[in-house]
Formats: C-alpha cells, sequence, structure tokens
C-alpha cells in the first residue's frame, strides 16, 4: 500500500504541474480534425450540397461550418467549466477536499473520450452507410440509443437526448468516478456515488428538460 501511495503521490505531483492550456489547444484541434474529416468526406458529398456548390449558394453552409470551428473552444471552455463545477460540488458534500482546478483538468483530459466516436461516425458514413443525406448525418451516434429508433419517426426533440445516451457517455461516466478516486486517495464507491449524484443526476435532468422545453 505504501508503494500505492508513492505512486499516486508521483503522480499527482506531475499532474499539478501539467499544462492544462496545452492540454486544451490538443482537445480543441482533436475536434477541429474530425469536423474537417467529416466536412470533406462526409458533407461535400451529400447531393443537397453539391447542387449548392454548383449554383454558387454554398457560401452559407460555409460561413455556418466557420463559425462551428469557432464556438469549440468556447464550447468546450463552457462544459468543462460546468462539468468541474458539478462534480466540484459534489465531492465537497461528501466532504472530500480535491480542489476545483483538480476536476477541470481531470474533465478536460477525460474528453478524449468523446473524440473517438466523432472520428468512428465519419469512419461509419464514408466507408459502410449508402449515401446518407444531412438529416441522417446529423442522426446518426455510434453505439447511441438512436440506432433502436427511426429518427424520421419520432419528435425532434428526441434526437440529441438518444444520440446523448451512449456507450461513450457510460465510459465517461465511468472514467470521471476513477479519476476522482485515484486523485483524492478516498474510497471508489464513494466516487461512484459522488458522480452518480453530481454530474449524471445533472446530464439526466439537462435531458429531461431538453425534451420539455424543445418538444
Amino acid at each position: 500500500m505504501s508503494g500505492f501511495s508513492k505512486y499516486r503521490d508521483r503522480f499527482l505531483e506531475d499532474w499539478y504541474h501539467t499544462n492544462g492550456k496545452a492540454y486544451f489547444l490538443i482537445i480543441c484541434l482533436l475536434y477541429f480534425a474530425s469536423f474537417f474529416l467529416k466536412r470533406l468526406f462526409v458533407i461535400d458529398s451529400i447531393a443537397a450540397f453539391e447542387i449548392l456548390e454548383q449554383r454558387g449558394e454554398m457560401w452559407l453552409m460555409d460561413l455556418f461550418f466557420g463559425l462551428q470551428y469557432l464556438s469549440v473552444p468556447l464550447f468546450l471552455a463552457w462544459k468543462f467549466s460546468l462539468t468541474a463545477f458539478v462534480l466540484w460540488v459534489g465531492c465537497f458534500m461528501f466532504g472530500y477536499r480535491i480542489t476545483y482546478a483538480q476536476i477541470w483538468k481531470l474533465v478536460l483530459v477525460m474528453e478524449l473520450v468523446f473524440i473517438v466516436p466523432e472520428l468512428l461516425k465519419t469512419l461509419w458514413l464514408v466507408v459502410l452507410a449508402n449515401d446518407p443525406d444531412y438529416f441522417e448525418v446529423m442522426a446518426f451516434y455510434p453505439l447511441s440509443l438512436m440506432h433502436f429508433f427511426d429518427y424520421s419517426q419520432i419528435p425532434s426533440s428526441w434526437h440529441y437526448p438518444l444520440k446523448a445516451l451512449n456507450l461513450f457517455e457510460l465510459v465517461y461516466w465511468a472514467l470521471l468516478a476513477l479519476g476522482i478516486f485515484w486523485v483524492s486517495g478516498k474510497k471508489l464507491k464513494i466516487s461512484v456515488t459522488i458522480v452518480a449524484t453530481s454530474y449524471v443526476l445533472f446530464f439526466l435532468l439537462w435531458l429531461g428538460y431538453y425534451v420539455v422545453v424543445y418538444r
């Protein structure tokens, strides 16, 4: 146990000195790359956009996708800050002395989980999908509950929640619990409870709110 404690202390010492800004930049660049690949190999091949390109009317969609790139850093900063705050409150309620900065950096690194489905989405649509239209592209999310429904037969307010409930989100919850357990050095069971009663609860309430408001 003493060996484990020494290894953990050494890891945390390195963790405190890692450059959070560099990690944030890397995450943003990975999202930029995934969006660019999707635009290059999927969006540009959709028939409707090819027609717009021929008519010289594609500039509006170019503007839309350009704004999407610009919004990535703002969205991620907001997401990381809110998620870290919710988890920090959860840790505080259970008496775990973890700083907000530690949790923010933890959330930042765990975001790598969501880069995987973005890349898988592009791969699936390029290799396996049969000439998808724009709405099929927007409704698709790998290993999500949306696979069990026909997106055209359900209200649009359910599209986002069904995509948000996916295997990668579950992995994210587990990694958050393991991260809090590792950083705090406390019991894993309590770390799981903290994540379940703070982030997971907040996430599910947000999905319920979304369905009610946007129906």
